[in-house]
């Protein structure tokens, strides 16, 4: 039986499943499977979503800073900052190919159209992936699973 994902009120609350705190591969040192933690919260009157990821690459961490809202033309956008001195800005997209219930984004990057996605797991938490565009179709190059942090 699929997990149903209860989603809260107003445009921004499809991501209502994903507030907490979440971890995957907890304690790996691995850097092709690092830990990485995700904080999603309400902020400022509830009318943004702030996330804060945090990659362990054993050596150092990558952060990341986003922040989900409506942009002037009342879309879902998330606006990303990164402890590389990079950003990103996205769209909120259908990307129920990958799971009925599934929310996400797209974006253009300097390398093309790139997109995330989240979807729940059927026993606990959710899973994350990133795909690139290509002629082919979607080219899956990240995907974690997440479990509430304890």
């Amino acid at each position: 039986m699929a997990i149903i994902w209860k989603k809260g009120r107003g445009k921004l609350g499809v991501f209502d499943p994903l507030i907490g705190k979440w971890i995957c591969n907890k304690g790996s040192k691995d850097r092709m499977n690092p830990e990485c933690t995700r904080t999603f919260r309400y902020d400022l009157g509830n009318n943004y979503i702030i996330e804060e990821v945090s990659w362990n690459l054993g050596d150092k961490n990558y952060d990341d800073h986003t922040v989900i809202g409506l942009d002037s033309s009342k879309v879902i956008t998330f606006w990303s900052f990164t402890s590389d001195g990079k950003n990103s800005t996205g769209q909120f997209a259908d990307v129920s190919d990958i799971h009925q219930q599934a929310i996400g984004f797209e974006a253009t990057m300097p390398a093309g159209i790139a997109r995330q996605v989240f979807w729940p797991d059927e026993n606990e938490g959710f899973h994350w992936v990133v795909e690139s565009k290509t002629k082919k179709g979607w080219n899956r190059f990240v995907h974690q699973h997440y479990t509430p942090m304890q």
